[in-house]
């Protein structure tokens, strides 16, 4: 009797709670550290203690920057709250990770559909295969907030109209590429690195607590972007996947970064000096 009572509680609360990752299916390897944040994230929205909950899913992500899972509860419980900038910039996080999670770029597509941004909502909407599920459901919630990607027209070869112009990026202040011919802008303001891939698509690369006033980038041979961090007095250094570690914390205003070999020199506004580190 005491276990057909447990079933049926378990059945509620799937029936009452929005679609939540509760599973994992990760491919990277989730320290314990992470997993537990995660698992107290579950635990509190069940509870509805949604601010704690969205604490720590940040936390084990932050412990985790590949963790899919982590991103997509956070996202779906920001939108859930209706704070759709928020929600956005975390799917657009999986979306920089992982460019064919049709999921994702579905929740991107109707987030920025309902923020007014008809054109990025066509974008997104661009990136999945009409033969995927996800892209009559994605035009679907299109049409709902009066966007109909079939009315925009875009030239292949000019899709901006100005050939080599990217705009609406924010106060942007960095720029450098990789060897795959990615090129990588920071936004000062928006404490954000953008990712425009060859055929003339962006994304948003890495936006983090741990970004503050990023202004200058470089990168190296093997494809790693070095920020200099301003607000925050610390140089980053991100992997092509967006993986994120601090450099060097011994700077103050660092202002430019530049690769050679495998050696990085920083420009400190604080110190009037240039800093010279082996990064290799």
């Amino acid at each position: 009797m005491r276990n057909k009572i447990i079933k049926i509680l378990l059945v509620l609360i799937l029936f009452v709670l929005p679609q939540f990752a509760f599973a994992e299916e990760q491919t990277a390897v989730i320290p314990s550290d992470a997993k537990l944040e995660y698992n107290h994230g579950i635990d509190c929205y069940k509870l509805g203690q949604y601010e704690e909950a969205i604490a720590s899913f940040r936390t084990a992500i932050r412990l985790c920057p590949d963790y899919i899972d982590a991103y997509y509860n956070l996202g779906s419980l920001l939108d859930y709250l209706k704070q759709a900038d928020e929600a956005l910039s975390v799917f657009e996080q999986i979306i920089s990770r992982k460019p064919d999670e049709y999921e994702a770029i579905y929740n991107a597509a109707k987030l920025s559909a309902q923020l007014g941004d008809k054109a990025n909502a066509t974008k997104y909407l661009e990136m999945i295969p009409k033969s995927s599920g996800y892209y009559s459901k994605t035009v679907d919630a299109l049409g709902r907030c009066n966007v109909k990607p079939q009315s925009v027209k875009v030239n292949p070869s000019n899709k901006n109209q100005t050939p080599g112009c990217y705009p609406n990026i924010t106060s942007p202040t960095g720029v450098t590429s990789d060897k795959y011919g990615n090129l990588y802008v920071s936004s000062f303001t928006d404490n954000a690195i953008f990712k425009i891939q060859p055929d003339g698509k962006r994304m948003l690369f890495y936006k983090s607590p741990n970004l503050k006033g990023p202004i200058s980038l470089s990168s190296d041979s093997e494809g790693n972007i070095y920020v200099a961090n301003y607000n925050a007095n610390n140089v980053l250094k991100l992997s092509h996947s967006g993986v994120c570690t601090v450099l060097t914390s011994d700077v103050i205003q660092p202002y430019g970064v530049h690769v050679d070999g495998n050696i990085l020199f920083v420009a400190c506004q604080g110190t009037n000096s240039v800093l010279r580190l082996k990064i290799k």
